[in-house]
């Protein structure tokens, strides 16, 4: 592998722990149907673009939790909002992205997000109890 990919590798490691950044390897080197697609991922994504100087970590995710609420993408949000809690986002910071974010996407948007969060936020025993509005039967 290349110095990007071993660059990448070190950042996913310390940002999703080392099961997730295994899983990610076997899958960029696995020579398979998107082996390719990981390995830009990680070269790009993560050996160029989040390990680049002038955002920390923990905002850098919050603005791809942004992005993501905002796009719809609840299996990446899902994801995102596990890395943003490790690189420091809190449990306060995640509903203050949901709120500066409703004005711009709408609440359709940001209700399918606090689903999302609230179900991170309860695997890591960070949730406080709250249930979603599906749970309360509003949905």
């Amino acid at each position: 592998m290349n110095e990007r990919f071993e660059k990448g590798e070190q950042l996913m490691t310390a940002m999703m722990g080392p099961e997730f950044a295994a899983q990610m390897r076997a899958g960029a080197t696995s020579g398979g149907f998107g082996a390719d697609v990981a390995r830009f991922a990680i070269e790009h994504a993560f050996g160029d673009v989040w390990s680049r100087p002038g955002l920390a970590r923990k905002h850098r995710s919050m603005v791809v939790i942004s992005a993501l609420i905002a796009s719809g993408h609840s299996d990446e949000l899902r994801n995102h909002v596990r890395f943003g809690l490790r690189n420091g986002v809190t449990p306060d910071e995640l509903q203050e992205v949901l709120i500066q974010c409703l004005p711009y996407v709408g609440f359709p948007a940001i209700s399918g997000a606090i689903r999302v969060m609230i179900e991170v936020l309860r695997e890591t025993g960070q949730d406080g109890g709250t249930a979603t509005a599906k749970e309360r039967g509003i949905l």
